[in-house]
């Protein structure tokens, strides 16, 4: 078997088992916990997922468009600028943060386990995108694994022998170890790439510059990760927590198919992507984009078949009625994802050709469509609001970003012909 085609197997086996980690803990908490603390684990997640992005900035899309054009040797000064950005974040963001339970979003017993998850969670996803840009995917998917796979089984088991141990406490305390291994295999591994241009002065020119391409993308990815942080908190006020909690698991069942994706296509897609397109070889780009389109449209609706056929049974070994008496959300919620998994073949594109502007504009626009096509729904279907939100504002950003690749891009590199 080829070296690349054994990495990349390696690589989709390590996601895999990573997803099939975290649908083990969303299945034995709504298994062993409370819908409502099911209903509180989606809540602190979702808001640490958003609020990741303020301390990150969304940086990294300008820092791997900058380490791929560059020597080895001048690594380091970007990742030290990169690294200064982040500590002013800190400082920035931080306090205000405290925001979230002052004003009674979040409980002030999980205040103490939300800032230490999200520093840890940014750490570490930084590590894993820095990875993935410096082809080193399957280092990426096992810091990956550490981070949310490996703590996962280890709680679940624990919650499955000791019933003593089915509490939000140990899931995450769990958590936090798994992201601090996982920080520690990456930076040991950044040490070893060998990395030349750490002696260099932090050049604050080059941070502003940075920012000014990073920021539109922050705000762009603001919009586009505050649906599925609004999405929480809004189908709370309409269903309650404990309904909640079926949304959460449905969701977190969902979510799956975009990690496999991410793993598995769109991983290895966009930086082949961006070499074709930079190096001007629009047979090799085409290329790309057929089997992006291929295995996207394949993967995801064999996954939706399967889910559709499994959800019955899961649900019936859960033995608590509301998850049941929910099931009916869960088509619509797998119907998002999928609209969602499909908008990311014009994305990659459009970002590997670094036309930037449509994909901010669209992700904007998204959650100025979510908010009245879910409040419209909400007057008659409240239960339903959320998912039917979702598939109208992912058919938008589809519709958005499928136009401009075809307004946008050179025929040559969407057609053979000349």
């Amino acid at each position: 078997m080829p070296a690349t085609s054994f990495i990349r197997l390696t690589n989709i086996a390590l996601r895999g088992m990573t997803l099939a980690s975290k649908f083990l803990l969303i299945f034995f908490l709504a298994r062993f916990l409370e819908p409502a603390e099911l209903g509180l684990y989606g809540l602190l997640t979702a808001t640490i997922g958003y609020a990741l992005y303020l301390l990150g900035f969304d940086f990294y899309t300008f820092t791997t468009r900058e380490l791929l054009k560059r020597e080895r040797s001048e690594w380091g000064g970007l990742l030290k600028d990169q690294g200064a950005l982040s500590l002013a974040l800190y400082i920035l963001f931080l306090p205000p943060l405290g925001l979230i339970f002052i004003k009674g979003l979040l409980p002030w017993s999980v205040a103490g386990w939300f800032f230490t998850l999200l520093v840890l969670e940014h750490l570490t996803q930084e590590l894993g995108r820095l990875l993935v840009a410096v082809s080193e995917q399957l280092l990426a998917s096992l810091v990956l694994f550490l981070r949310s796979g490996s703590w996962a089984v280890a709680v679940t088991a624990l919650m499955f022998i000791e019933p003593g141990s089915r509490s939000l406490e140990m899931v995450f305390g769990a958590w936090a170890v798994g992201g601090f291994l996982a920080l520690c295999l990456g930076a040991f591994r950044l040490k070893q790439l060998q990395i030349g241009g750490w002696h260099k002065k932090v050049d604050w020119s080059w941070i502003l510059k940075g920012l000014k391409i990073a920021i539109p993308f922050l705000v762009a990815t603001l919009a586009l990760r505050g649906l599925f942080t609004l999405d929480r908190y809004w189908f709370e006020s309409l269903a309650g927590l404990e309904v909640l909690g079926a949304y959460v698991l449905f969701m977190g069942i969902s979510n799956a198919l975009i990690s496999f994706l991410d793993a598995g296509v769109f991983a290895f897609s966009y930086p082949s992507l961006i070499s074709a397109h930079s190096h001007k070889d629009s047979t090799a780009f085409r290329q790309g984009m057929r089997k992006l389109l291929t295995q996207t449209v394949a993967l995801s609706t064999a996954f939706i078949l399967i889910a559709l056929l499994l959800i019955g049974p899961l649900l019936d070994r859960l033995e608590k009625p509301l998850y049941l008496e929910q099931q009916g959300i869960f088509p619509w919620i797998l119907l998002a994802t999928q609209l969602y998994a499909l908008s990311m073949i014009p994305h990659c594109a459009l970002y590997a050709q670094g036309h930037d502007k449509p994909i901010i504009h669209s992700h904007i626009a998204s959650l100025l469509a979510f908010i009245p096509a879910t409040w419209l729904f909400s007057q008659s279907w409240p239960v339903l609001a959320v998912p039917l939100g979702l598939c109208s504002a992912f058919l938008f950003i589809l519709l958005w970003k499928s136009w401009a690749f075809f307004r946008l891009t050179p025929l040559q590199y969407r057609s053979t012909c000349s």
